[in-house]
């Protein structure tokens, strides 16, 4: 345990200078740690204590270069989405909110190529309402997954701010984010002793982190800065997709068979196949009752039924705007398919 708590604070201040300097990603280093340590359930809480640690100790070091103009407008409408998306995770399965995030993150290759131009280093003017829009993303979407450095770190980029600008202002306007999140976890229960200890281990190396990365950013060129933080949402955005594309296969029953003259696409088993055959194009394949059958058909079924062990239905539709009906038919655990 001693040698895993010191794993995680020296881990902590690495993964926190990362983070200042890349506009996020420290949770890729520290969740692997406290997995080790701590319930999957209570991750979260200690992860969280750390981040808003992080966050109160970066505005007291870097208080004078937070725009103001873009906290205003980014906060308020931010508290109200974390705690709507808090809610709604109980009903919204957030892997597919994650794949999403994953696709928008890996869209940043593009960025990490551009030349430096003098235009990307001066303030873009920029609408108080698309701010607020933003905030109100940020919020909904931190609620959901519990992370919005990465994905929102474009915005502040793209709107001209100073290294030391983007470090304090994401600050600012994440702080309030991370509290509402702990209070959310102290209501729920999703805490414990330990998981309170190693969150005030992670709390006081973010202290050290943010103290000493204000001697490392001075080093840093604003381009490189900038190359720095899209290549880091560009990873991130490829280890989103590949791990939320592990999680969508396993939970929803995705699968793909690929036979001599059709190749399907299964998912959550139930609902719809995608099956493309050579000689007949792509169908799309959904099971039905008999009682969604038309009423021609539903005399051959009664037949078919007293003549086999079992009948499955299935209604096909085509992009040629053809319907169609097919009867699988079991006896004997022998198939045979009948279509209309």
């Amino acid at each position: 345990m001693i040698v895993e708590v010191i794993l995680l604070f020296f881990g902590t201040i690495l993964a926190f200078w990362l983070s200042a300097i890349c506009g996020g990603g420290a949770s890729l280093v520290l969740i692997p740690i406290l997995n080790l340590l701590l319930p999957a359930s209570v991750v979260p809480f200690s992860l969280t204590v750390g981040t808003f640690t992080s966050s109160v100790s970066r505005i007291a070091v870097f208080k004078k270069h937070i725009s103001w103009k873009i906290f205003f407008w980014f906060v308020p409408f931010s508290i109200p989405a974390v705690l709507m998306g808090a809610y709604l995770i109980k009903y919204i399965n957030p892997n597919y909110l994650q794949l999403i995030v994953a696709f928008f993150l890996i869209a940043n290759v593009p960025q990490i190529f551009k030349k430096a131009t003098d235009n990307q280093t001066n303030e873009k003017a920029f609408s108080k309402y698309i701010l607020a829009i933003i905030g109100f993303l940020a919020g909904f979407v931190s609620g959901i997954t519990g992370a919005i450095g990465l994905l929102f770190n474009r915005l502040y980029l793209k709107f001209g701010l100073k290294k030391e600008e983007i470090v304090a202002t994401r600050a600012a306007n994440e702080v309030f984010l991370h509290l509402i999140k702990l209070v959310i976890y102290i209501s729920l229960g999703l805490y414990s002793n330990l998981a309170l200890w190693l969150g005030l281990t992670i709390a006081v190396a973010t202290v050290i982190s943010s103290y000493s990365v204000k001697l490392i950013l001075p080093y840093l060129s604003e381009n490189l800065f900038r190359k720095i933080g899209y290549g880091a949402m560009t990873f991130a955005g490829i280890t989103l997709l590949i791990g939320t594309s592990e999680k969508i296969i396993q939970q929803d029953k995705l699968d793909v068979t690929i036979a001599k003259s059709e190749s399907i696409v299964s998912w959550r088993s139930t609902d719809f196949v995608i099956e493309f055959a050579f000689d007949e194009g792509l169908e799309i394949e959904r099971p039905i009752h008999p009682e969604e059958l038309p009423h021609h058909l539903k005399t051959k079924y009664a037949t078919l039924k007293n003549q086999y062990d079992r009948v499955h239905l299935e209604k096909v539709f085509t992009f040629q705007n053809k319907t169609s009906y097919e009867f699988y038919c079991y006896k004997n655990n022998q198939l045979t398919k009948f279509e209309s």
